[in-house]
């Protein structure tokens, strides 16, 4: 066995990584730890001046980010941040779906237009940046990972309202095991990562500054481990299997909940 020091599995220098919904949140903290890893990043996100402030604050760190405007539910819009990360940085080696919409709504008053925007951004937008990406990175021969943010909703309902948004997840989740099936002899690695819940205050909203998007914990009285997560908790999971921290998993999913799930 060849032991190799911690920073160099930890080290995703030379690598390019795309993260949807990069700019706020969880998004942003994953940006923010794959960035600091030395992986050139490309934030695709719907929000143009959301994604272009994150990348400005993450180029301020010495760190190599751009952001490009993207609806991950448009096919044509996937492919152009494909062609463009290539063009910018040459190459794909990682991709993390980070983007996502929850509009709360009982089955009731759902309508046939929100449970279809949920799934396309949700589901379908995960499909076509795999599908693209990967295809991209079997071009490259070299392999790669690609990390889906699910949900603990993947698993076990959280909340009524969301059935649209739990349809989604566990969708991500069955989709991740699957092409990690197909994908895995060309050495493409696909996982993903299940928040519990996670403070993010005004998110929604697109106004946080540097300090708000990775708050400070807040309590949760009810949650095992008494405060509800910050995004940085997921940020940390995604590089761990964005390393050849993870180099032996692919189909797996990592449940980050505070020990909600527990219950």
């Amino acid at each position: 066995m060849t032991i190799t020091s911690h920073d160099t599995l930890l080290s995703l220098f030379g690598k390019t990584a795309i993260v949807t919904g990069g700019s706020l949140g969880i998004g942003y903290a994953i940006s923010y730890r794959l960035a600091e890893a030395g992986a050139n990043v490309m934030i695709a996100n719907r929000n143009d001046d959301e994604g272009k402030k994150a990348a400005a604050e993450l180029v301020a760190k010495g760190w190599k980010v751009q952001s490009i405007k993207a609806d991950v539910s448009n096919e044509d819009d996937v492919k152009h941040v494909v062609e463009q990360t290539v063009s910018t940085f040459g190459s794909i080696e990682l991709l993390v779906n980070c983007a996502g919409i929850y509009p709360f709504s009982t089955l009731a008053d759902m309508t046939t237009a929100l449970f279809d925007k949920v799934i396309a951004v949700n589901l379908r937008g995960v499909f076509l940046t795999v599908k693209y990406v990967s295809e991209q990175m079997k071009a490259q021969g070299k392999g790669g990972k690609i990390i889906n943010i699910t949900s603990i909703d993947a698993l076990h309902p959280s909340m009524e309202g969301l059935s649209h948004y739990d349809a989604s997840k566990h969708g991500v989740w069955g989709f991740t095991k699957n092409v990690a099936l197909e994908l895995a002899k060309y050495n493409i690695m696909v996982n993903a990562v299940a928040p519990g819940a996670i403070f993010t205050p005004g998110a929604s909203q697109g106004t946080l500054t540097s300090a708000e998007r990775n708050p400070e914990p807040k309590k949760m009285e009810e949650a095992p481990m008494g405060r509800m997560g910050v995004p940085d908790d997921i940020g940390k999971a995604v590089l761990f299997l964005a390393s050849d921290m993870s180099s032996y998993m692919t189909g797996s999913q990592i449940v980050v909940d505070g020990g909600w799930l527990l219950k």
